[in-house]
């Protein structure tokens, strides 16, 4: 059962906000929120067609709500529970995706709503993309530039707005900015040959 306002949560984030942000900090933290997210990800699926689209960042917002004492709380507390969030989240939509292929026995896999992830200039428009294709071109990314796939991990799975990326890993916005392009146009053409390839075969 998800209780509102969780003050062993609220206070693992007070500890990190606080300095105290060493790994075992960091994973007690993620160890709390995740059996949480979990659950609200696993009865909105339940709940929704087969066909259903998600929106990661959107439930990862309600269980920020649902899960922190937000008076207790300082902005840096609230984008350290997003950067743990935003790794749940990965986990979870991924894991649900796998489940789902297994038991269609390679059928499509599940698609997320991921906001401007593929987005030219100008172009804001949502877009539907399979989880697993993203998070293998994801992993592609972490293995050649870890930052920067922080970066979209954090955007992407978290919600976090630049100047918060660039605030969890102490660079500047503009660096952020960077590497947000560089991994939209990067992920995009992994995505998009990995697609042809499969044609191919």
């Amino acid at each position: 059962m998800i209780h509102r306002d969780d003050p062993s949560i609220t206070a693992l984030l007070r500890a990190l906000d606080s300095g105290e942000r060493d790994a075992d900090h960091e994973q007690a933290a993620f160890e709390a929120v995740y059996p949480h997210l979990h659950a609200m990800a696993a009865n909105l699926m339940r709940s929704e067609r087969a066909t259903h689209t998600l929106q990661p960042t959107a439930l990862v917002s309600e269980a920020y709500l649902r899960l922190v004492d937000q008076s207790a709380v300082s902005w840096r507390s609230r984008t350290h529970f997003f950067a743990i969030a935003s790794r749940i989240m990965r986990r979870v939509l991924v894991d649900h995706a796998r489940n789902r292929s297994r038991q269609k026995r390679g059928g499509a896999y599940e698609r997320v709503t991921l906001r401007d992830v593929l987005a030219v200039e100008g172009d804001h428009e949502d877009r539907l993309i399979d989880v697993i294709a993203f998070d293998q071109a994801l992993a592609r990314l972490e293995a050649e530039h870890e930052r920067i796939a922080r970066v979209v991990e954090l955007r992407v799975f978290g919600g976090l707005t630049v100047p918060e990326v660039a605030a969890i890993l102490d660079v500047s916005e503009r660096t952020v900015g960077g590497d947000w392009t560089f991994a939209c146009m990067w992920i995009a053409r992994v995505i998009a040959r990995d697609g042809e390839d499969r044609a191919d075969g």
